[in-house]
């Protein structure tokens, strides 16, 4: 790993699909963005995917039934908009939190790129070029913010 993980607590935010079919609310702290280099994000989204999370329980979604769930793993799910096709959501099994994609926010005011994952997956056709944390496979060490925060 290098680079180093900024301590800030961005909260309390609104986001949804481009079409406007789903929408959600957060209420409570959120995760700072990462970028996951997998090969599973970069087919999604022909690049890097960016993403924040939040408690589910602090999670409200109004147009729930228009999210089509993928089953990207054994142990995940990915969640976009049946009507436009947004990637929203990414969900693990078991979990307290859930992975919301930090293009369909609102407002990103006060979120900050800090880590980087699967850097070992990323394409070939652009460099890293920031000083955010990275780890070459796997999972990310940036932890959830406290649900009081």
């Amino acid at each position: 790993m290098t680079g180093a993980v900024r301590d800030e607590t961005p909260r309390n935010r609104t986001g949804g699909c481009a079409c406007g079919s789903v929408r959600y609310r957060v209420d409570g702290p959120m995760k700072q963005v990462i970028a996951c280099h997998c090969s599973i994000c970069r087919r999604q989204t022909s690049h890097f995917l960016a993403f924040t999370a939040a408690w589910t329980d602090q999670l409200s979604v109004t147009g729930a039934d228009r999210i089509a769930w993928y089953r990207s793993s054994e142990t995940s799910r990915r969640g976009f908009c049946s009507d436009c096709g947004s990637f929203l959501f990414f969900e693990t099994d078991g979990a307290e939190k859930v992975s919301i994609s930090a293009g369909s926010l609102d407002d990103d005011t006060g979120f900050r790129l800090v880590a980087h994952i699967h850097v070992d997956d990323k394409s070939g056709y652009y460099q890293i070029a920031d000083d955010a944390a990275r780890w070459p496979q796997g999972g990310d060490d940036v932890p959830m913010p406290p649900r009081d925060a």
